[in-house]
């Protein structure tokens, strides 16, 4: 990932402009997510984040889950933080460098870089309850 790569992304307003699909569910669930001070903690434990890569599709369910808390994080911490979205059906060379256990296209994929573009931490579709 390049910072000119990472550019390219949508701003979280921009994903859900376009949004088809589960658009209102996930407006619904963000009115109802607080960011408090203990969740802005995450960043002291990413020291250095600066950039956070979303990968998804508006039809999956698992981002309709943990979407809004990434994204009313983000802003919380803005300017400090950037958040960009990638579909991952029009971005596969993308999503390939972020797989499942190194074989599935899984999403909701979030990935926290520095400055730099240097990976601190991923996560990649929760597993199953």
């Amino acid at each position: 990932m390049t910072t000119e790569r990472f550019a390219q992304g949508m701003t979280p307003a921009q994903y859900l402009d376009q949004m088809g699909m589960n658009k209102d569910r996930l407006l619904r669930a963000m009115s109802s997510t607080t960011i408090g001070a203990h969740d802005l903690q995450v960043f002291e434990r990413y020291a250095g984040t600066s950039k956070v890569l979303v990968i998804t599709e508006d039809w999956c369910g698992t981002a309709l889950g943990s979407l809004p808390f990434v994204f009313k994080l983000a802003e919380a911490a803005a300017p400090s933080i950037e958040a960009r979205v990638f579909l991952r059906d029009a971005n596969l060379d993308l999503m390939d460098q972020f797989l499942k256990d190194g074989l599935y296209r899984s999403i909701p994929v979030y990935v926290f870089f520095d400055g730099e573009m240097n990976e601190l931490a991923r996560f990649i579709e929760r597993r199953p309850a």
